[in-house]
């Protein structure tokens, strides 16, 4: 039977921090303190920020002064960085220590924590080498660790994006990495499992913002709260429909002469529609791993909108085509011309859907928004407009 603090971790991992706030604080300031160290760091100090005062400060009264230092040193760099992610480090020795020595203290310290790697820093706390357990065990008591040491590690910059420490460690499975400044200290470690998680987060979270859905929403949040979360992007999302339903009815006349056309209205709004969402998702991917360097924004702005107008042209085709079988079978005279509008509009309409997918997460991030919020609610009224627009006014124009 899990203990009340195992429950409580439960509960607050598959919540959002507002949410894993609110449990803490109906919480002990014990249990609540176990809870807090158990969480990924950046979950961890995004919950605390949630928290009232005073159940936060009973809580951290319950975690060990060297966890809440590390705390606060964390909070002296950017949110999801590296250095968000630290943890205080241990097994932290000098170079002239001897292997005997070392032993002995690790098994001391191996009854408080968990213990990957040894660190050789000298007095000013700059890292000198990595000790791996396989190393010290094979090697003579009386060596000096500055022997069997690795010299140099690989190590992670606490300034560092998550994004940027993830295209640095792809190749290197280490199950922690030591964190240094410029100057080389050791200012904590960063576990392997820790960083992806953290990265792991971030992308899912990236989904639902595209569509207005709250980072912090999770299946456990109240019914509630998800609705305070989505409904103001439904209402601005309605308002944009209203701009496409204004230029359908801008072309009422139109409509009542040529009936027809509404049956093609979901197909050109839909082709459109998926073809910026097709630039999207690669402009968004491409900002999340760090592809999409400064400077390769016009290169992938002329992509998109190349295969935004291959795409129409080709699926325009197909379209219409099936214009043109529409048309004959009632018997409309212009059944070539209105075939012509439906090929025109769809080649159109798929090169300014695909521009706008590459540009609707540029010019978000140059405002300094997130490239990720709602962009998709954006991208389908500009997709919605532009492809009603011009199949109508197309049609209008050619069609007698």
């Amino acid at each position: 039977m899990k203990s009340s603090s195992e429950s409580l971790l439960d509960a607050v991992s598959q919540s959002g921090a507002h949410d894993a706030a609110d449990l803490l604080e109906q919480a002990s300031g014990e249990d609540a303190a176990q809870v807090l160290q158990q969480l990924n760091p950046i979950v961890a100090q995004r919950v605390m920020d949630e928290m009232q005062a005073e159940p936060r400060t009973a809580a951290l009264t319950f975690v060990p002064l060297q966890k809440t230092m590390q705390w606060a040193r964390n909070r002296e760099h950017p949110e999801d960085s590296v250095g968000w992610l630290m943890e205080a480090p241990v097994a932290v020795f000098r170079p002239e220590a001897t292997v005997s020595e070392t032993i002995e203290e690790i098994r001391s310290l191996a009854k408080k924590a968990f213990i990957t790697y040894g660190y050789i820093t000298d007095e000013a706390g700059r890292l000198l080498g990595l000790l791996v357990m396989r190393d010290l065990m094979l090697a003579k008591p009386d060596d000096k660790l500055a022997d069997v040491m690795l010299k140099d590690p690989f190590r992670l910059d606490p300034a560092m994006e998550l994004t940027e420490a993830m295209k640095m460690v792809v190749n290197k499975h280490y199950p922690v990495y030591p964190v240094c400044s410029k100057d080389g200290i050791l200012l904590g470690l960063v576990r392997g499992q820790t960083l992806f998680e953290a990265r792991a987060i971030e992308i899912s979270a990236q989904v639902g913002s595209m569509v207005g859905v709250e980072k912090e929403e999770r299946l456990s949040t109240p019914l509630l709260r998800s609705l305070r979360y989505r409904h103001p992007w439904l209402q601005i999302n309605l308002v944009t429909c209203f701009l496409a339903a204004a230029v359908v009815g801008f072309y009422e006349g139109t409509l009542d002469r040529l009936v027809l056309l509404a049956v093609f209205l979901p197909v050109l709004s839909g082709q459109s529609g998926n073809t910026g969402c097709q630039a999207l998702a690669v402009a968004l991917r491409g900002m999340t791993l760090g592809d999409l360097k400064p400077g390769d924004e016009r290169r992938l702005v002329i992509k998109e909108g190349l295969l935004g107008l291959f795409n129409g042209m080709l699926v325009g085709v197909s379209a219409g085509a099936g214009m043109w079988i529409y048309a004959h079978m009632n018997h409309h005279s212009s059944a070539l011309m209105l075939a012509c509008v439906v090929w025109i509009a769809m080649t159109f309409s798929c090169v300014i859907s695909g521009l706008s997918g590459a540009l609707i997460p540029l010019l978000l991030r140059k405002i300094g928004a997130d490239p990720a919020t709602a962009s998709s609610i954006f991208l389908t009224t500009a997709t919605d407009v532009i492809s009603i627009g011009s199949f109508l006014g197309l049609a209008t124009w050619l069609v007698p």
